[in-house]
């Protein structure tokens, strides 16, 4: 069995950036060990980590590595989670189990923003969170993204949640979750692919320091240690066809009805299904959103760590 005092273990890099106030950005593992195929998902793990270190911040991309959780990885470690082999699949109720195991994992967006708010850092860039499936009230499938998202401190940088979900549910899960959700420069939910859902959003936001004052704000108010999502759209210049999309996603989920998938093996199969149908396009607009995301958190982030 193993155990580790210091949970998440803080690379060198990391410490020193905290204890000198410095701004960090979490970044999640899974899109380099199970959402990309290899040996671009090594290659895009660097990249994001380099936009961060563009933006004047410190990256600490976050993953379980021989039953221990760290907050910043070492190149050895990165290319250990990007070679697949034996590498898990960790959401938030996975981590105990992992570290008491000796697993290696890659960290989903709970089991991130858990490991990140454990290890001080207020700032965490992904690409679409997951929510509420479509036809919950049959299945009452919702990500555990949403209630850890509740109870966790910390700051959201997304392209809004995967549109293969039901966004308008979602949205309302949010609200009766009471995690915020700020519109950064757009009135309008974005839709992962898209750079809208359609659905709008009550409070919009345009400059890093105003996120950054959200923040303090929820800090003075003392309430419930919840979330901040900042849905960030990606470029309507790099965004999925809006038809194509809607087309392909149909598709996918009349396959999906015909096969008889469902649970967990839902998502997999629907986000493989476009990315085959949208000859690879549907990847492109993802990874568009995840670096927009990524350079935005750095952004905000500084201006966390700038305030006096």
């Amino acid at each position: 069995m193993h155990t580790s005092s210091e949970v998440p273990v803080l690379s060198e890099e990391v410490r020193e950036a905290l204890e000198r106030r410095l701004p960090v950005v979490a970044l999640e593992s899974t899109i380099i060990a199970h959402g990309l195929p290899r040996p671009r998902n090594l290659a895009v793990g660097e990249e994001l980590e380099a936009l961060v270190r563009a933006e004047g911040a410190v990256p600490a991309t976050i993953a379980v590595v021989d039953g221990v959780a760290y907050a910043g990885l070492d190149k050895a470690q990165l290319e250990r989670i990007a070679g697949g082999e034996g590498v898990r699949k960790l959401g938030h109720r996975d981590l105990a189990p992992a570290l008491a195991t000796g697993a290696t994992g890659a960290t989903t967006v709970s089991a991130t923003a858990f490991l990140a708010a454990r290890a001080g850092l207020r700032v965490f860039a992904t690409g679409g969170l997951g929510g509420v499936h479509r036809e919950y009230a049959q299945t009452q499938d919702e990500s555990a993204d949403l209630a850890l998202l509740a109870r966790t401190r910390i700051t959201v940088v997304c392209a809004g949640v995967k549109s293969i979900l039901d966004v308008p549910a979602t949205l309302q899960r949010l609200e009766t979750l009471g995690v915020g959700v700020l519109g950064f420069g757009t009135e309008r939910f974005p839709g992962f692919y898209l750079a809208s859902s359609g659905e709008p959003v009550d409070w919009t936001v345009h400059r890093p320091e105003e996120v950054a004052a959200v923040m303090a704000a929820q800090d003075a108010l003392g309430g419930p240690a919840s979330a901040l999502l900042v849905a960030n759209p990606v470029a309507e210049a790099e965004q999925l066809d809006p038809q194509l999309h809607d087309r392909v996603l149909a598709d996918a989920l009349a396959q999906c009805h015909a096969r008889g998938i469902t649970g967990q093996a839902v998502t997999p199969f629907l986000l493989g299904f476009l990315v085959r149908a949208t000859g690879g396009a549907s990847l492109e607009a993802n990874l568009a959103a995840v670096r927009g995301n990524v350079a935005l958190g750095a952004r905000i982030a500084g201006a966390w760590a700038a305030r006096p």
